[in-house]
């Protein structure tokens, strides 16, 4: 009995000593001031962001509801100078400049003098004109708020959200130009179909939704084209050197996809989960949605009038392929000095016929009147050639024979309103060649 005693009253001494360190350890951390603890986070930041051998990359989604992600990379130095690299555009080269570790309510990482980051939060500096005075939504200061697995976690002062640096290395130095490469992989070259749509397979089941890229604001939207099924996915889009990462995440089968990996050979990005989950963006030759818009030209109905413009919103619109401006270019480079096109312009069931319209500058217009056909099972019309300025014996012009082989595509045209606007309330309408990634946007007018 004496022996159990014995061990009793050691297990108690124990755990009194126990609580009394812990009581000390409560008592200290209770006791330290609100400026020593922003102190020892100030130190805490600073001996992180000398840490990495080759700085940090963040890739900043300034507001993933407008705008995709743009890659930064930092190496921070102790005398309070930070070198940086961006893929905001072109210029990939390394700039160095000021920063600051802060002390207010909070510590917070500072960009002070002008460099790559400062573009993001340029009011004068917008993709498009919904974000006038606005900028890009980007900050240069963001709020410290600790750490996780390596990882630096702030947030951004303008708007709180969350902000990661990772640890960076020498590749993504020396690869940060390929971001940009990418660039041009996601907004498809000219000999890639116009058509794009998103597939999830949840290992059940595939769903298929629409797909649409704008390239000034690095956003996507994506909505079903499934009757009773409703999802949508709306995404910022971040380039890597190998594909690309999209914010907020493709959820699908109860797991987050961001990271798509892209494939040369048929353009596709794909991300892949476990269990058969898996989402692809891929091209497709037609409209995934084929719509009867097409039917305001055919024989019959009033009159409708369709505008595109060299000096206006058109020229700016992301439904433009890029092969369509690539033919703006040749008939300018065949023109003399002192002429290019000015508009392109599609009268329908005028009280002249109907006829694609081209003005000019330094030169005067040419009408190419042409008759309708309706293909009603592709949803599309089909142009056939009548005349030139109503001559009918005359060949089309060779400054313009290049872009106007498009609209007389055998394979037809399909015409599309489009849900967005450009700027002013006009409806917007799109011709596309059912053979070519050839689209070109206009107001209707009419």
């Amino acid at each position: 009995m004496k022996q159990l005693y014995k061990y009793l009253f050691a297990a108690i001494l124990i755990l009194q000593l126990t609580a009394c360190n812990n009581n000390t350890d409560a008592e200290q951390l209770f006791e330290e001031t609100p400026t020593t603890r922003l102190n020892n986070q100030k130190a805490e930041l600073s001996e992180a962001l000398l840490s990495s051998q080759y700085g940090w990359k963040a890739v900043y989604f300034t507001d993933n509801t407008v705008l995709g992600g743009y890659t930064h990379l930092f190496t921070f130095a102790k005398d309070g100078t930070v070198q940086m690299a961006s893929d905001f555009d072109d210029d990939t080269k390394t700039y160095k400049s000021e920063y600051a570790i802060q002390v207010g309510s909070t510590v917070s990482l500072t960009f002070t003098t002008h460099n790559r980051i400062h573009l993001l939060s340029d009011s004068n500096n917008y993709p498009i004109p919904a974000l006038r005075a606005k900028g890009y939504l980007g900050d240069f200061q963001f709020l410290y708020y600790g750490q996780e697995n390596g990882e630096i976690i702030f947030k951004a002062n303008r708007n709180n959200h969350e902000v990661r640096f990772v640890k960076a290395t020498a590749d993504d130095w020396a690869n940060l130009s390929k971001n940009l490469d990418m660039e041009q992989n996601v907004i498809g070259g000219e000999e890639r179909p116009l058509f794009r749509l998103l597939e999830t397979n949840d290992g059940k089941a595939i769903h298929k939704f629409d797909f649409s890229f704008t390239a000034a604001t690095r956003f996507a939207n994506s909505n079903s084209i499934e009757s009773g099924y409703s999802v949508s996915y709306n995404m910022g889009i971040g380039y890597t050197p190998t594909g690309i990462i999209v914010s907020p995440a493709v959820e699908v089968g109860g797991q987050k996809l961001s990271n798509f990996i892209y494939n040369d050979a048929d353009g596709s990005f794909t991300a892949t989960g476990t269990g058969g989950v898996s989402a692809i963006i891929k091209y497709t030759d037609k409209p995934l949605v084929l719509t009867d818009d097409y039917k305001f030209m055919l024989p019959g109905q009033p009159l409708a009038w369709f505008g595109f413009f060299v000096d206006d919103y058109t020229i700016d619109s992301p439904a433009n392929s890029p092969l369509f401006y690539a033919e703006l270019e040749k008939v300018n480079a065949a023109l003399p000095a002192g002429q290019s096109i000015a508009s392109i312009q599609i009268y329908g069931n005028h009280s002249i016929g109907t006829f694609i319209y081209y003005t000019f500058v330094g030169r005067g217009a040419l009408q190419h009147h042409v008759t309708v056909q309706e293909d009603a099972a592709g949803k599309k019309i089909i142009l056939k050639h009548k005349s030139w300025n109503g001559n009918t014996t005359v060949a089309t012009p060779a400054f313009l024979a290049s872009i106007d082989k498009y609209f007389m595509d055998p394979q037809g045209l399909y015409v599309k309103a489009e849900s967005f606007r450009l700027f002013y309330s006009d409806p917007v309408y799109t011709f596309t060649s059912a053979s070519s990634p050839f689209r070109m946007t206009t107001w209707k007018l009419n």
